[in-house]
């Protein structure tokens, strides 16, 4: 599904998890004519650019997909280019299957294009709202057989869900599992637990997958049809996508072509992945499948929308963080070189794509790999392959202004702090992700913004120089960044990259790690050490016939408040455990280790309230009592260190129940 790292890092504000004023801003519609950025007034274009044909966009891909596959360590991939209604070219690279040496066939082999999926959710959802079946404004709870609560006494729409403002926390449960047994109906998946809204609809960008499946389903009910049958009959068949399907497992007659997928090349293979949210990113498909999606939606439309309402889809969007890219419906705008793209990404565990439109120049670019990679290199793969494509056929100079020295590094400074990603898990456990998940800004050795969140393409943090007041673009590169500021103070920055789903807003104070980290790693180490001293005493009093000074509730304190100490410590380690195994295989996030969780939360409580109990009861009778100087001071510093662990635990939902995730 669409970027699983950027999910990861988005949990992690836990975006990981922190509710920033409302913005109440609606879809702005636009105009066909403002599919150009509105940086192309200013852009030239570059004389003695190469010309888009197949010849040369042949040779071009034949020497940048080869290297990049090898050096990034990806089995395989599908890249295709179509123009002006027709397939422009269309490759294989590398293998489908490694170990028979299989080689990839743009024509055969299926790749699994995550949550490039939705694009085909949106369009049917188009396709009912042009038949009256569907409106993109109304209660989506007219379409469904449960209820969503509103937020803040509103209703979520399908606007809402198209744009990615319907204001849902993150969905991991069940997301991807290689057991077929773990896939349920997807009403039954819709009714099994709805994520809680964390923003008002129609305010803020929240990446979810549970919103797109949630309108699959409603395709299915408003349509009378299962969405698999839906797609094939109104999507797949009017413009001869023979060889796709969303359904899990593959149709028999598939199985055959499904490339294998890899966490790297040079690894094994893994087993196909169900993802239980379907409509959101189950599709698989060979690239010339793709080519006529792209065909399709590049001709206005073409046999699946109507041209007025594929205008309304590609052009109707939702203005954020200005000038940065936004959210059109379904479809994510990527400007570069003072053109527009429109496009999505996808991602599962080991299947990486990214779908991008030109408009106005009637061309369409699809990119599949069927590996992770080293390091995460798919996806330096597709962001290159991206951005080389529009720097050689569509370039331009794009006159900038600049930020006076002095005005920018005020701005810079304004950055700095915590922030928390809006795609995130609040409800849950999972929040705690958010403990390690924060995106620190801070200043560079120019007093310019410092951010490790989007890295260069060479994995370096990127350098940035202001154009105009708070937006920044990358030296040498074409990412942007801005932020929005109110009454002075930045509540709201996003990157071009994610800007159509994804913002960063300031964590609240409470909970930011640039505080509580190193407080709550200094707390650890007392209680790890206060737990560890029973055991060493012990040892070190028999050795030397050393007698312990304690009696009667001192005793009792004593051995209390390390024994308490020593189950904190236990519990924070088997949360680390549980959840780092759970994101590292998704397979268990499927339920396998409920038990465990559950175990967790009952000695969560019982740990933190104890142990902050039992630190105050041994720090009153050290203080009235007769300890040494020492005794006395590290009876304060363990409460100072349970009341901080607890503080972490209730922050970030260690202290819950419940598996609904």
């Amino acid at each position: 599904m669409r970027s699983i790292k950027i999910a990861v890092a988005g949990l992690a504000a836990l975006a990981g998890l922190a509710a920033m004023p409302a913005l109440t801003q609606q879809p702005t519609p636009v105009s066909p004519a403002l599919t150009t950025a509105p940086a192309a007034a200013a852009a030239a274009p570059i004389p003695g650019t190469p010309q888009l044909t197949r010849a040369d966009v042949d040779a071009w891909l034949d020497g940048y997909m080869p290297y990049a596959l090898q050096r990034g360590d990806v089995a395989g991939a599908v890249v295709v280019v179509v123009k002006d209604g027709q397939v422009l070219t269309q490759r294989g690279y590398g293998f489908a299957d490694v170990a028979t040496r299989k080689p990839v066939d743009p024509n055969a082999t299926l790749f699994r294009p995550g949550s490039v999926s939705k694009l085909f959710t949106w369009t049917a959802v188009m396709q009912l709202v042009e038949q009256g079946k569907l409106d993109l404004d109304k209660d989506v709870n007219a379409y469904l057989d449960f209820k969503i609560p509103p937020r803040d006494g509103k209703p979520i729409t399908l606007r809402n869900i198209m744009t990615h403002t319907a204001g849902f926390e993150e969905s991991l449960r069940g997301l991807i599992t290689s057991d077929p047994k773990a896939a349920v109906p997807l009403g039954e998946l819709m009714k099994r637990w709805t994520p809680e809204r964390i923003f008002a609809p129609g305010t803020t960008p929240a990446y979810s997958n549970y919103a797109t499946a949630l309108a699959g389903y409603i395709v299915q009910r408003a349509s009378g049809l299962p969405f698999d049958d839906y797609v094939e009959r109104n999507i797949f068949q009017r413009i001869g996508m023979t060889r796709s399907s969303f359904r899990q497992p593959l149709p028999a007659s598939l199985q055959s072509l499904m490339s294998k997928g890899y966490a790297r090349g040079s690894g094994d293979p893994k087993p196909y992945e169900f993802v239980s949210q379907a409509p959101a990113g189950s599709l698989a498909a060979t690239g010339a499948d793709m080519a006529k999606f792209m065909i399709a939606h590049l001709d206005n439309g073409g046999v699946l929308l109507k041209p007025e309402t594929a205008r309304m889809m590609h052009t109707t969007t939702l203005d954020m963080v200005p000038p940065l890219n936004r959210m059109a419906l379904g479809f994510y705008e990527q400007q570069i070189n003072g053109q527009t793209a429109i496009g999505h990404g996808g991602d599962t565990q080991w299947f990486h794509s990214y779908l991008w439109l030109f408009p106005a120049h009637k061309t369409g670019v699809y990119i599949s790999v069927n590996s992770a990679g080293n390091q995460g290199a798919s996806g330096a793969i597709r962001t290159a392959l991206f951005e080389q494509f529009a720097d050689r056929y569509f370039p331009a100079t794009i006159a900038e202004g600049r930020v006076d020295a002095k005005i920018a590094a005020e701005h810079a400074r304004m950055l700095v702090g915590n922030y928390v990603n809006t795609r995130r898990a609040d409800s849950s456990f999972f929040r705690a992700l958010g403990l390690v998940g924060q995106v620190k800004v801070g200043l560079d050795a120019q007093n310019g913004p410092l951010i490790g969140f989007i890295p260069g393409l060479g994995g370096a943090p990127r350098k940035w120089v202001e154009t105009e007041p708070f937006v920044w673009r990358e030296v040498g590169g074409h990412e942007r960044m801005a932020a929005k500021v109110v009454n002075g103070k930045v509540v709201r920055l996003s990157f071009d990259d994610i800007s159509p789903f994804m913002m960063l807003e300031p964590a609240p104070w409470y909970l930011s790690t640039a505080w509580l980290t190193p407080v709550l790693l200094l707390s650890i180490g007392a209680l790890a050490i206060t737990a560890l001293s029973w055991p060493i005493g012990a040892i070190a009093r028999r050795r030397y016939g050393a007698k312990l000074g304690f009696a009667g509730d001192d005793l009792s304190a004593y051995r209390l408040v390390r024994g308490f100490a020593a189950l904190v410590v236990a519990v924070l380690i088997g949360w680390a455990a549980a959840i780092g195994a759970m994101m590292s295989d998704y397979d268990l996030l499927s339920g396998r280790l409920d038990w465990l969780v559950y175990l967790l939360q009952i000695l969560s409580v019982v740990a933190f309230f104890g142990m902050l109990g039992i630190a105050l009861w041994n720090a009153w009778r050290a203080l009235k009592g007769k300890r040494g100087w020492f005794s006395r001071l590290w009876s304060v510093v363990l409460v100072l260190a349970a009341f901080f662990a607890l503080w972490a635990a209730l922050g970030f939902k260690l202290i819950s129940f419940g598996v609904s995730y």
